[in-house]
C-alpha cells in the first residue's frame, strides 16, 4: 500500500513538473547549464591543472640514468717510455653507468611567465565558451516566441470555437421554428470541423517546437507546459555590453603574456649538477679497472644569439594584436548595423498595434450587425462567418504583432548585450 501511495506521489509531483510555468530566463539558464558545449569549461580547467603542474616541474630536480658500452679503434697511449714505470693504455672497450641530477636555479623568469600565459590562455578559452553559449540566445529567443505564437493562437481559436458553438445551438433553434434555412447550421458545423483541423496543426507545431527547444537546453520539457510573455525593457544606453568584447581583450591579455614569455627565453640559466657513476674506466683514464666516481658543479646556458629569430617572433606578436584590433571593429561595426535594423524593427511593429485595435474595434462592430441580421434571416450563416473570421483574422494579427513586438525586443536587448 505505502509503495502504491509513493508511486501516485512521484507521478504527481511529475505531473506538476511538467505543468509549470517556463521563462525566457529559465531556459537561458538550461541552455548555460545543460548544453554540451557547457561541459568544456570543466575540462579546460581540468587540462589547465595539468598543463601548470607540467611547467611547475622545471623547478624540481630532474633525474637521469645513461649506461653504454663501447668498443673503439684506437685509445689514448703515452709515446714515452718511463724508467721503472709501466703505463698500460686504457682498453678499447669501455663500459659506463652514470646518475645525473641537474637542479635549475636560475632562468630569467621563464617559468612563471610560462605560467602566467597558461593562466591567461584558460581566461580566453573560458570567454570563448561564454561567448559560443551567448550566441546560441537568438534560436532559443526564435523557437520560445515560435512557441508563444502558436499558445495565443490556440486561445484566439478556441474563442472562436466556443462563440461558433453557442451561434450553432441558437441557429438550430431558429431552425426548429422556422426562421432560418434548413442548411444553415451545416455551414457552422463545417466551421467548427475546420477549426478542429486547425487545433490539430497547432498541437503539432507546438509539439515539434517543443522537441526542438528541450534538445537545445537539454531539459524535457511537456507540450502541455505554458510559456509566459517575458516583461522587456529597452535600455537607453548605446553602450554595447556583450561577452565577445571581453573575450577581444582576454586575447590581446594573452598575446602580452607570449611576448613575455619570448623577452625570457634568452636570458641565462643556471643550473646545478651532480654525477655519479660507476664503469671502466673512471675518471682515472690510466686506471683499467671498475670505479666509482662522481663529479658536482654548476653551468650556464646562454643563447646570446639567435639569428634575430626571437625578435621576428615578438613582431608576430604584434601583428597578432592589430589583428585582434581589427576583429573588434569588424564585431562592433557588424552589431552597430544589427542593432539599427532591430530598433527600425521594433518602431515597423509598434506601428502596426494601434491599427490592429482600430480594425478589431471595427470587426466587432461589424459583427454584431452580422450577428443581428443572421438572428433576422437578413443574411445566411456562410456570410457571418465570414465577419467571424474577419474578425478572428484581425485579432490574430494583433497577437502576432504584440509578440513579434517582444521578440524583435528580446533581440535587440540580446545584440546589446543586455
Amino acid at each position: 500500500m505505502k509503495k502504491t501511495i509513493t508511486y501516485v506521489f512521484l507521478f504527481f509531483s511529475m505531473y506538476l513538473i511538467g505543468q509549470e510555468k517556463l521563462q525566457l530566463k529559465d531556459c537561458y539558464n538550461l541552455l548555460d547549464k545543460n548544453y554540451p558545449l557547457a561541459q568544456q569549461s570543466a575540462l579546460l580547467e581540468k587540462q589547465y591543472e595539468f598543463d601548470l603542474a607540467v611547467i611547475n616541474t622545471e623547478n624540481l630536480p630532474k633525474l637521469d640514468f645513461a649506461a653504454q658500452a663501447t668498443y673503439q679503434s684506437d685509445v689514448t697511449q703515452i709515446p714515452i717510455v718511463i724508467p721503472n714505470s709501466t703505463i698500460e693504455p686504457p682498453n678499447k672497450d669501455q663500459y659506463k653507468a652514470t646518475i645525473n641530477v641537474n637542479q635549475l636555479i636560475y632562468t630569467g623568469g621563464i617559468v612563471k611567465a610560462s605560467s602566467e600565459a597558461k593562466t591567461a590562455a584558460l581566461k580566453t578559452n573560458l570567454k570563448q565558451v561564454e561567448v559560443n553559449l551567448y550566441q546560441l540566445k537568438k534560436q532559443v529567443n526564435q523557437l520560445y516566441f515560435s512557441i508563444l505564437f502558436q499558445q495565443e493562437k490556440k486561445a484566439l481559436l478556441t474563442s472562436k470555437k466556443e462563440l461558433l458553438e453557442a451561434k450553432l445551438k441558437e441557429v438550430k433553434a431558429e431552425i426548429k421554428y422556422g426562421v432560418l434555412l434548413p442548411t444553415s447550421d451545416s455551414v457552422l458545423e463545417a466551421e467548427l470541423l475546420k477549426i478542429s483541423q486547425q487545433f490539430i496543426e497547432i498541437e503539432a507545431n507546438k509539439q515539434s517546437l517543443f522537441e526542438t527547444l528541450s534538445n537545445l537546453i537539454g531539459t524535457e520539457i511537456d507540450s502541455n507546459n505554458t510559456l509566459e510573455n517575458p516583461q522587456i525593457s529597452i535600455a537607453e544606453t548605446n553602450e554595447i555590453n556583450r561577452p565577445e568584447l571581453a573575450l577581444f581583450q582576454l586575447k590581446k591579455e594573452q598575446v602580452d603574456t607570449y611576448e613575455t614569455v619570448l623577452s625570457k627565453q634568452n636570458a641565462p640559466k643556471l643550473y646545478s649538477f651532480a654525477t655519479g657513476g660507476y664503469g671502466n674506466p673512471g675518471l682515472n683514464a690510466l686506471d683499467n679497472s671498475f670505479q666509482t666516481f662522481y663529479m658536482v658543479g654548476v653551468k650556464l646556458n646562454w643563447n646570446v644569439f639567435d639569428w634575430n629569430a626571437n625578435k621576428k617572433q615578438r613582431e608576430s606578436l604584434k601583428i597578432n594584436k592589430e589583428i585582434i584590433d581589427t576583429e573588434e571593429a569588424v564585431f562592433k561595426l557588424n552589431t552597430n548595423i544589427e542593432l539599427d535594423q532591430n530598433k527600425s524593427e521594433i518602431e515597423k511593429i509598434s506601428a502596426f498595434i494601434p491599427n490592429d485595435n482600430s480594425i478589431i474595434a471595427l470587426q466587432k462592430t461589424i459583427l454584431k450587425t452580422a450577428e443581428s441580421q443572421l438572428k433576422n434571416g437578413v443574411i445566411t450563416a456562410a456570410a457571418y462567418i465570414t465577419e467571424l473570421t474577419n474578425l478572428y483574422e484581425a485579432e490574430n494579427n494583433l497577437s502576432t504583432h504584440k509578440i513579434q513586438l517582444l521578440l524583435a525586443q528580446t533581440n535587440y536587448n540580446t545584440t546589446k548585450g543586455n
